[in-house]
Formats: C-alpha cells, structure tokens, sequence
C-alpha cells in the first residue's frame, strides 16, 4: 500500500524561510509576519504565531530572496488546513492559485 507522501503529485521542498502574510479578503488587516515551513509546485505550509486562519481565506505571501540575483517570491493561496501546533502557534496548509 502506498503511504501518504507517495500520492502527492510534486514533492515538497523543507525552506523554512520568514515571509509576511496578508489577508486578500480584508486589505485593512495589518499584514504578519510567519515561516514558510515547505513548498511544492501548488502548495505551501506556514507557521503562523497568531490564532488559528479560517478555512477558505484567501492569502498574499511574499517570501523575500536574500540574493540580487534571485527574486522574491509572491503567492496568492487559500487556505485549506489550519491544525495547532506547541506554544500557541499554528499550522497552516495552503493551495497556490497564483505566483508570481
């Protein structure tokens, strides 16, 4: 039987790199800081130190590049999986609907 890491269609590459967050559906929202634990050609995870994000909300992620020579990533994403994670901080699963 096939385990759970042998079904996904692109392998997840380990980043964990700082990037600020935004909420697409409230553009008032103070953007937030959090880690980007993983990414893979449609979804990344993060590590958030505020509550818990709903299902569904709609994200701006920009990862910045510590090289000239590399640019800056920014997604778009909605999240599809917040789980709790130790001291207060949460999980976060998302879907990449755009990148740029």
């Amino acid at each position: 039987m096939l385990g759970y890491d042998d079904k996904r269609n692109f392998y997840r590459m380990m980043v964990n790199s700082p990037c600020e967050v935004s909420l697409l559906d409230n553009p008032s929202a103070t953007p937030f800081a959090a880690v980007c634990r993983d990414i893979s050609a449609t979804g990344m995870s993060l590590e958030i130190e505020q509550g818990g994000i709903e299902l569904g909300t709609l994200l701006d992620i920009t990862i910045d590049s510590n090289n000239d020579q590399i640019p800056s990533l920014e997604a778009k994403a909605k999240v599809v999986r917040c789980d709790e994670a130790d001291d207060n901080a949460c999980l976060v699963g998302v879907e990449i609907s755009e990148m740029k």
